[in-house]
């Protein structure tokens, strides 16, 4: 089978791989759709990001889905002609945090297109996968593996939405309006939030942004005191979900969220200087959210009921060949929301 297999950065390759032998509980699937996300890039870009770095060459990619080809021997929750969308987490299972049902806290984990450890966890943009059954969820009809292969973003902002808590009825602040700000709307908006405001500094962003709900959006570079107004009397804002991953937008926050209101950080950037003061005398909750469980099940679910839309996302889908290209488009903002490959 082929591959995208990152070597360093800016060297992305398509190579032959061999296919892994079939386990009693594994399966075999043919990858149909597989989205480029923000770590894929980082690894293209950079090589990595923060102080995780590439020490060999690893096969990108972890937003995937496909048809079942094949089973083990001891498989029994899908069967071979199944459209499937795979989860990319693989907890142990077994360690301390596991076993009190907070799986991506796993002390063991292995998630599909990580360097975090070494050997690195090989990643899923490849023709081919064989994955535990455990991680495979099937797919309704009528429902596009690309739109499957969505799953796995909705649900880090499923995550993150229930790490807010409840949202029925209140006013949200998103900013960053990425795939996974976007994202965010579509999930807050389920949860049942009355008002939703985008906040970007593109405006290509923010106009998928509209397309998934957003009842407002600012392009906070070109009016950069646009969110000034709802400052007043301490704060309009009951969350905010940070997915930008910029201290500045975090900093901006703390003076238009209501005191007693709820911070979540979606966004992964650098280190930041908060002004702590601002924290205890609003008495905010800044919140942190890492990856996803049990929600990828609700995500596909929720997908296939035909209860959120994520078709407006889906940008560009490209042949998996052109792995070069599509990165480089996946990184224009102007031109791009999420870039998916075609295998």
């Amino acid at each position: 089978m082929r591959a995208i297999v990152a070597h360093a950065a800016k060297d992305l390759r398509v190579e032959n791989l061999d296919i892994p032998e079939l386990g009693a509980n594994d399966i075999r699937v043919r990858i149909a759709a597989g989205g480029i996300c923000g770590s894929d890039l980082h690894y293209y870009n950079h090589g990595g990001f923060g102080v995780v770095r590439l020490r060999e060459p690893m096969v990108l990619g972890h937003e995937i889905a496909g048809v079942v080809e094949s089973v083990g021997a001891s498989a029994r929750r899908v069967k071979a002609g199944d459209r499937v969308a795979v989860s990319p987490s693989r907890p142990c299972n077994k360690c301390k945090f596991c076993l009190e049902g907070r799986q991506n806290q796993c002390l063991d984990m292995r998630f599909y297109g990580s360097a975090m450890r070494f050997p690195h966890v090989q990643g899923a943009f490849r023709e081919v996968l064989v994955c535990d059954e455990a991680q495979a969820h099937v797919v309704a009809d009528g429902v596009s593996l690309g739109e499957a292969a969505m799953a796995e973003p909705l649900a880090v902002c499923l995550h993150g939405a229930r790490r807010a808590g409840p949202l029925l009825g209140k006013n949200v602040l998103i900013t960053g309006s990425g795939p996974i700000g976007a994202l965010a709307v579509i999930a807050a908006r389920r949860a049942g939030a009355a008002e939703i405001i985008v906040t970007d500094v593109a405006d290509g962003a923010l106009g998928f942004a509209r397309k998934v709900g957003a009842d407002k959006t600012i392009n906070i570079a070109a009016e950069p005191q646009a969110l000034a107004p709802y400052a007043a009397d301490k704060g309009a804002f009951d969350v905010m979900f940070e997915a930008s991953g910029n201290e500045a937008a975090l900093r901006g926050g703390l003076d238009v969220v209501r005191p007693g209101g709820v911070i979540v950080q979606l966004g992964l950037g650098g280190e930041m200087k908060l002004p702590v003061n601002t924290i205890v005398a609003k008495e905010i909750e800044l919140r942190g959210t890492f990856r996803f469980h049990e929600e990828f099940a609700l995500a596909v679910a929720l997908i296939g009921k035909g209860l959120v839309d994520v078709k407006p996302l889906i940008s560009a889908t490209l042949p998996f060949t052109a792995a070069t290209e599509a990165f480089e488009l996946a990184m224009d903002r102007s031109r791009s929301m999420k870039v998916q490959l075609s295998f």
